[in-house]
């Protein structure tokens, strides 16, 4: 059962106190063969609408970039190489994501990465009034307002998930 009880904290739990924006950590146990963003939406008792995954991809153009979508979303990746300045994106390889960002799968944030890469966060991120992110560690989230994940991340809302034709 999911709570906000004392983790240790993060880099990006640290970013966002540094940034003075509120947040709340939330612990989840792991299933090493269930690293969706659904589960962890599943175990936090929350609507997969408010579990953002992060996904990490390349433009052809801006290089690597981070996209935040909704636990059960499917990336529109030329969506995102629209928003991001892009002519074609591709997801990078999962061998590349944790040397490129210190994340592992099932952890990677979009906050407080080995580098800072752009971030683009699906629109409609903006109509929960908090939603949850990695916060840098498998079975750890944070939850804050889309706003403050905008702010701290400096992203950018943009129209990104495959519409359900």
């Amino acid at each position: 059962m999911p709570s906000a009880v004392k983790i240790p904290k993060t880099n990006a739990a640290r970013l966002l106190e540094g940034l003075h924006i509120p947040f709340s950590l939330h612990r989840a146990d792991v299933d090493e063969d269930d690293l969706s963003a659904v589960s962890m939406a599943r175990k936090l008792g929350a609507e997969p609408e408010r579990v953002f995954k992060t996904l990490v991809a390349r433009g052809d153009k801006s290089g690597v970039l981070m996209a935040c979508i909704p636990a059960a979303a499917e990336l529109d990746l030329k969506a995102l190489a629209a928003a991001s300045g892009n002519k074609h994106a591709e997801m990078v390889p999962l061998k590349e994501v944790r040397p490129l960002t210190g994340y592992i799968r099932g952890g990677c944030s979009p906050l407080a990465g080995k580098k800072v890469y752009p971030v683009f966060i699906d629109q409609s991120a903006a109509a929960h009034d908090h939603i949850y992110v990695s916060a840098g560690l498998r079975g750890v989230q944070l939850q804050l307002r889309p706003g403050d994940l905008l702010r701290a991340a400096h992203g950018t809302y943009a129209p990104l998930i495959r519409s359900a034709d």
